[in-house]
């Protein structure tokens, strides 16, 4: 799946670790979300979508 979260993370100056801590999750799971190796959880998502002040839509494209 395809997302813009490296994109959203840098607009905001977050490192992947300042990322991984806000959403509560691990630095890993963040680089597997960002290489779209990984498709989050629907609550994960969520918070992805919260913390950026978007849609999840906005975040994930899954064409």
């Amino acid at each position: 799946m395809k997302n813009r979260l490296p994109e959203l993370r840098g607009a905001k100056g977050l490192s992947q670790g300042a990322l991984a801590e806000r959403l509560a999750v691990s630095r890993q799971t963040v680089n597997a979300l960002e290489k779209g190796r990984y498709d989050p959880s629907l609550p994960l998502a969520f918070r992805i979508a919260r913390l950026f002040d978007c849609r999840i839509e906005d975040v994930f494209d899954d064409s």
